[in-house]
């Protein structure tokens, strides 16, 4: 792992001790790899005894389903095919009737069979049966060349049988032996195969528990290895990491195990290191911060304080001025010359709007600064004394106003939302065509906040001024084409966002101007 850097660019530098134990610890590859080799060895070695326990027992089984009992099966057809002839012969002999032979023909043909199928097995060497079964069927031959056809030669010849009875019940007897032989022989291929059949078995139940335990094994193995090379390192790092995390920033973070973790240990501590330098930083920057944040309130607040005194001050010489201002006007106009009547003129009206400048500076200067308590009270009862306080300008040029029907119930102050209402009323009314204004108040939910807007069909607003006019004393036409101080927009945006909310001038909208502000809603309980 290489050194890395900080968000901020500056680059993690390990420390010396911490890049020679990198060095030396084995990476978690290695280390996943050794473990995956032992546990890939140890489970071939199972599957391997596991296999050929397996194929033990299946072979025991395969000889004892497949060869034992097709021979045990084959052997009795045989029996019953001999004793069917014999039992057809003398049947045949004593009454002389064909139909007697039936069992005799059903036992040549059976016999056949038999010995074809036991052919087919004798030469296995587990089975052992290839002298018996010879010895066997020279006997069967030799009883029904030496007894059995001479005397059916005989008795369909209708003469006396020459070949002797007790003859062919001693070719008979022997035949009996010879197929005990062949039992004998089958009896103990059986016997092997099921004691390797048992033994298959047990071999199998030892190999199953040894695989049992092998897995155990391997399991042990796998967890304690995990544990050494993964587990163990991270929850050691882990814990070190969440005691810095907790604030002791002075303990050191020291990764072990594989080269990856105690990598990841150097630059954990790399990084600790270098934030507690910049925290160290920011801390005395926080500091320096917060005494020019006190310095820049107090500032504030002196400033509030001198702009609303001296507004205030200046009532009074404003007003003195004013007065003998209008006074001069009154008494000698017409009896000095036009230009000083003109002067006259100039004097009273910069009064004025001096006074009306001071008035709305004093306003500005309030807001925020002497709360009145917040009422509840329904938007549209808002819009209707904003309404009230302006209707006689309303008459005056015909403006139309629209308010959308069921306004919400907001938490406000009265009489600054009042002002906000009928500040950008009048604006729609002062700002207007030569048409008649048409202003329309609507407002809709923001999920959280209610939004009003404010829209009419006046001259409108270019939308690269959206943010100019919001500044204090900032005007966009000249005084003698639309009077005014330049601090209504800023004024409300100050009532605005007193309040908890936000306005802005909506550019999208084409013809006239749309201003949008949102309030809080109501905490439902």
């Amino acid at each position: 792992m290489t050194d890395t850097t900080l968000a901020s660019g500056t680059p993690l530098r390990r420390p010396a001790g911490h890049r020679e134990r990198v060095a030396q610890a084995w990476s978690l590859r290695r280390s996943l790899a050794v473990l995956g080799v032992a546990a890939t060895v140890l489970t071939l070695l199972m599957i391997a005894l596991g296999a050929v326990a397996l194929g033990a027992q299946q072979d025991a089984r395969t000889r004892v389903l497949d060869q034992i009992e097709p021979a045990y099966r084959q052997a009795e057809q045989l029996q019953l095919a001999l004793v069917d002839q014999e039992t057809g012969l003398r049947g045949y002999a004593l009454a002389g009737e064909e139909v007697f032979l039936r069992p005799w023909e059903t036992g040549r043909r059976g016999e056949a069979a038999a010995v074809a199928a036991l052919d087919a097995i004798a030469d296995d060497p587990d089975l052992g049966l290839r002298t018996a079964l010879d010895q066997l069927k020279a006997r069967a031959d030799a009883w029904r060349t030496q007894y059995a056809e001479p005397t059916l030669a005989d008795v369909r010849a209708g003469r006396p049988a020459t070949a002797s009875a007790e003859r062919g019940r001693q070719l008979f007897d022997e035949l009996r032996l010879s197929f005990t032989a062949l039992q004998r022989n089958l009896d103990r291929a059986a016997g092997i195969a099921r004691d390797d059949l048992v033994g298959a078995a047990e071999r199998l139940r030892l190999v199953a528990a040894l695989i049992t335990l092998g897995l155990l094994v391997l399991l042990v193995v796998l967890t304690v290895g995990l544990r050494r090379v993964v587990t163990r390192p991270i929850a050691e790092l882990a814990a070190e990491v969440r005691r810095v995390a907790a604030g002791n920033f002075d303990s050191e973070v020291h990764g072990s195990g594989p080269r990856e973790l105690v990598g990841l240990g150097a630059d954990v501590e790399a990084m600790r290191r270098q934030i507690v330098a910049e925290y160290t930083e920011l801390r005395e920057a926080t500091e320096r911060l917060d005494q020019q944040t006190k310095e820049l309130e107090r500032s504030n607040t002196e400033l509030e304080q001198f702009a609303y005194v001296a507004s205030h001050d200046l009532q009074e010489p404003l007003r003195k001025v004013a007065s003998f201002t209008q006074l001069l006007e009154r008494r000698y106009k017409g009896q000095l010359d036009e230009r000083a009547d003109q002067y006259i003129a100039f004097a009273v009206d910069g009064a004025k709007r001096m006074q009306v400048l001071i008035n709305d500076l004093l306003s500005f200067s309030r807001v925020g600064r002497l709360t009145r308590e917040h009422v509840e009270l329904s938007a549209g009862d808002l819009v209707e004394q904003a309404l009230a306080n302006l209707s006689v300008v309303i008459e005056e040029t015909g403006a139309t106003v629209t308010v959308a029907e069921d306004m919400p119930r907001v938490d406000v102050d009265q009489s600054l939302m009042v002002g906000v209402f009928q500040n950008l009323i009048g604006n729609a009314i002062k700002f207007r065509e030569e048409a008649p204004p048409e202003i329309a108040i609507d407002v809709r939910d923001g999920g959280e906040e209610w939004e009003f807007s404010v829209a009419d069909n006046g001259i409108g607003i270019e939308p690269e001024y959206a943010d100019r006019i919001f500044v204090i004393f900032q005007r966009l036409h000249p005084k003698d084409a639309y009077p005014g101080t330049g601090i209504g927009l800023a004024m409300c945006r100050k009532i605005i966002e007193y309040h908890g909310g936000r306005i802005w001038l909506d550019t999208e909208r084409s013809g006239g101007t749309t201003f949008r502000f949102t309030l809080p809603k109501l905490e439902t309980s």
